[in-house]
């Protein structure tokens, strides 16, 4: 058994299709869009850099892991970080380790003095290992691994930093009810605030509106690093073709935008019929389980600048995506993910309904 470099980014990208496929939970991205992700032409890798490993025995690969320094990161935080990313593996604690030995070498090769993950590559795409709940499939744009993933990881050496929750909220027409005299208090205080759809036809202006609220809103979240221009560029053209004007909606002082909510159908649904890659046999499947099927959604992100905290702000919007899941038909959402210790909002989540129901996690291991 011995580590190496994978031969090119498709054996690297390829790998759990091949032995996670059979987790009928289980739904990866895009083989096209994982190779995009993890490609040196990315706007990530603008300011990082990665290292592929695979892990190899009789000519049949056990496991892969990414290794990651994030200089925008490390220069946000002051920190000399590194991390791992994209990894999986077969049950097998010796593979893990020579994994996790491989990245943590090239780490303090790179005079880096602490490593966590996953971050897949980082805390604005996917990330977080998934420690509770492994009888439902993962919504778009969050993770799944088998249950046993924890166990390698902490046996070779990582300790918990960090728990991510998602919650699961089911449509109660009474809920949006119970906060009437609550919603108009707040409107009342905040007549200044109007909420306002997206105008999709003049995205760019959307994702400008975004920029404006994106970085400010979380920059003093645990994990949190800005995105750049051109990764917020990149996501635009990525969610183009995907949003409509209900899915993304912000709060505007006047002209300035001071919050959003982004939602998206859960198009995992629709994806677990296409396995990794359209082609003739699976292009039926994937258009009758995205017109018919999709019965529920997430909301990816809700932010609001530091300097309108604090005035309900949250609450009107929060209220609004539940309006909106009723007039798009979902039966269901998930709102993720959260810090284990934003308590502010994980309560206000819960007073609207919503039930932790997954959970993830975030390991780190001192190199020093």
């Amino acid at each position: 058994m011995y580590v190496r470099e994978p031969k090119d980014p498709l054996e690297f990208v390829k790998f759990p299709y091949n032995f996670i496929k059979k987790d009928p939970n289980w739904v990866g991205d895009l083989i096209k869009s994982s190779l995009s992700l993890i490609s040196d032409s990315h706007p990530f890798w603008d300011n990082a850099e990665k290292k592929l490993f695979v892990v190899e025995e009789k000519g049949e690969i056990l496991g892969r892991i990414c290794g990651i320094i994030n200089r925008s990161y490390n220069e946000f935080h002051k920190e000399k970080a590194a991390f791992f990313g994209f990894f999986d593996c077969e049950n097998d604690i010796n593979a893990a380790k020579l994994l996790f030995e491989a990245v943590e070498n090239w780490a303090r090769s790179k005079n880096c003095d602490l490593i966590r993950g996953p971050a897949n590559p980082s805390s604005n795409y996917t990330w977080g290992m998934l420690v509770e709940n492994f009888k439902e499939p993962n919504v778009v744009m969050m993770p799944y691994n088998p249950e046993y993933y924890a166990s390698l990881v902490e046996s070779s050496g990582y300790k918990k930093e960090k728990d991510l929750y998602a919650f699961k909220w089911v449509y109660d027409e009474n809920i949006a009810g119970n906060f009437l005299s609550v919603v108009e208090r707040i409107k009342k205080e905040n007549s200044e605030i109007s909420i306002v759809f997206a105008d999709v036809k003049n995205i760019n202006t959307v994702f400008e509106d975004f920029k404006a609220v994106y970085n400010k809103a979380w920059e003093n979240n645990w994990g949190f690093v800005p995105m750049s221009e051109r990764e917020i560029e990149k996501m635009a053209s990525e969610l183009k073709p995907l949003i409509k004007k209900e899915y993304i909606f912000f709060a505007k002082h006047g002209d300035l935008p001071v919050a959003f909510c982004l939602l998206l159908p859960d198009f995992n649904i629709a994806l677990k019929a296409l396995n990794g890659s359209f082609s003739a046999f699976n292009i039926i499947p994937f258009i009758y389980n995205y017109l018919f099927k999709i019965k529920s959604g997430r909301m990816l992100a809700l932010g609001v600048n530091k300097e309108y905290r604090g005035r309900g702000i949250e609450v009107l919007m929060i209220l609004k995506a539940i309006e909106i899941a009723k007039d798009l038909g979902w039966n269901w959402g998930e709102l993720s993910w959260t810090l284990e210790d934003n308590i502010k909002i994980n309560r206000t989540i819960e007073k609207f309904g919503g039930k932790i129901y997954k959970k993830y996690r975030i390991y780190r291991k001192d190199l020093i």
